[in-house]
């Protein structure tokens, strides 16, 4: 998926100048799909030069003007046959679960700590995400359209920091214990050393 699609999403929704569009972005896709917001301006040139997008200049009073996106007839089509197109499932990298399977050879305990810090980030989250469906979802089954498809990748993100701290306490409580266990002596080791 190239950062395109994702503003041709969020522009097919509303609207927006590229300052709104980057905080929305902070707010909502960019949870699943990271861009600074040089990133966004520098692409919504791109994409009205390719004639997917349409700007509109707004004189404002006191204030710089600014230009308001649309998303053209060009921009629509180019993202429903994005939309159809199939996705590689590819795997994800995940630079923890490489260290945990090296934690032998390295420092477990900073490693704890490390995961510590993840699962708290995550944890974070879950709770922003619990708060957004909360919020903005509380009768999930009358939903329909943008606003279900919006719900549906809520959940999904839900699901995956559930599953994420979930993994992580699982990782803590075994390494914490494979430690403890380290540090007793071995069972049934308890013959007397000559004085």
């Amino acid at each position: 998926m190239a950062l395109e699609h994702s503003i041709l999403v969020s522009l097919a929704e509303r609207s927006s100048s590229g300052y709104d569009l980057a905080r929305r972005f902070d707010k909502s896709i960019g949870f699943f799909w990271s861009a600074t917001h040089q990133q966004i301006y520098r692409t919504l040139k791109r994409m009205l030069d390719a004639g997917w997008v349409n700007a509109e200049e707004v004189i404002q009073d006191g204030k710089p003007d600014k230009k308001v996106y649309r998303i053209s007839d060009a921009g629509r089509t180019e993202l429903s046959r994005w939309i159809a197109e199939p996705s590689d499932p590819g795997m994800p990298r995940d630079e923890l679960a490489v260290k945990l399977r090296g934690a032998s050879y390295g420092d477990v305990a900073a490693l704890l700590t490390e995961l510590k810090r993840h699962r708290d980030a995550r944890a974070e989250r879950l709770d922003l995400y619990r708060r957004f469906e909360k919020q903005d979802f509380s009768a999930p089954a009358e939903l329909s359209g943008s606003a279900l498809h919006q719900y549906l990748v809520l959940r999904a993100g839900i699901r995956v920091e559930e599953g994420f701290t979930q993994w992580c306490d699982e990782v803590i409580n075994a390494l914490s214990q494979s430690r403890l266990d380290a540090a007793q002596p071995a069972a049934g080791n308890t013959e007397r050393q000559p004085e």
